[in-house]
């Protein structure tokens, strides 16, 4: 089965109709052009708070079933006939989650992902927000291939990359909110952040989609500059899209998962795994 996808990047204000509206218009353009799977930064539709620790922002956070996004998502992917998975702050009862809900292109979820790793450095927050997800690594079996979604942070961790794969995904989805350090300079993870993801998708022979947004958004206690620069690479690691750091873009790449699935198959890098022999990675310390 051959897939288009698509990946986009924007600006984000406090007018939470106006990016939705946004991104609506660029689920649009992508679905006019032949996008099948669809993906948005990560939590497009406001700016990204964490860089301040505010308890006001906890109001922010809905439960998963009756977000607002995800109802709007649910209503557009059914419309145009899309895989649209979509970022959200979840409330589950006493519990926050930075989430990914995964919405097929009939309209219904199939589930939601929340984020494992959440980084506490400064600009970024998330572990004032954020409990740390309890749902595991999730792969879903979507109307156009088997999905798996990961959430910024987690792109620095393979292991992560690596069962999404074990599980059967056939393209793993990184939507994204990184930028610079708070003096809204500094962009020297720019090529590190691509490469972790090149090195994902070539240590495991898996396409990559990665959405960033861009602009400058000041906080309270810091600015930070989001470098957009959203890619799709290859099964092999090789870039084949890439963004500008700030412009609002629609990137798009059409993707073979039979030649895909072959491909890896020849590398036999699955059949020569020694799971037994990578105990050490269960630790912290390699002890």
């Amino acid at each position: 089965m051959k897939v288009k996808v698509a990946t986009t990047q924007m600006a984000c204000s406090w007018d939470r109709d106006d990016n939705m509206h946004r991104a609506e218009q660029m689920v649009r353009e992508a679905a006019a052009k032949g996008a099948q799977v669809i993906l948005l930064q990560e939590l497009f539709e406001t700016p990204y708070f964490c860089k301040d620790e505010d308890e006001k922002h906890f109001s922010l956070a809905s439960p998963a079933l009756n977000h607002p996004a995800v109802i709007w998502a649910q209503a557009l992917a059914a419309e145009l006939g899309v895989v649209l998975p979509v970022s959200i702050f979840e409330r589950a009862n006493t519990a926050l989650f930075n989430s990914m809900v995964m919405i097929d292109a009939d309209g219904s979820v199939l589930g939601i992902y929340r984020k494992t790793h959440i980084p506490d450095g400064p600009g970024y927050s998330e572990k004032f927000y954020f409990n740390p997800g309890d749902t595991g690594f999730k792969v879903w079996h979507t109307r156009f291939g088997r999905i798996g979604t990961l959430i910024c942070w987690d792109q620095w961790f393979p292991e992560a990359a690596r069962i999404l794969t074990l599980k059967g995904a056939e393209m793993i989805l990184y939507p994204t909110a990184i930028g610079s350090w708070p003096d809204g300079t500094d962009t020297e993870s720019l090529p590190q952040w691509q490469t972790a993801m090149q090195g994902h998708a070539a240590a495991n022979v898996i396409p990559v989609v990665a959405s960033n947004r861009i602009g400058v958004e000041e906080g309270d206690s810091c600015c930070l500059r989001f470098y957009g620069s959203s890619f799709i690479c290859d099964h092999r690691g090789q870039l084949v899209q890439a963004a500008s750091q700030d412009r609002s873009e629609v990137l798009f790449h059409d993707i073979d998962l039979q030649e895909v699935d072959d491909y890896r198959l020849r590398w036999n890098l699955f059949r020569d795994r020694r799971p037994s022999a990578y105990r050490p990675i269960m630790t912290l310390d390699g002890g």
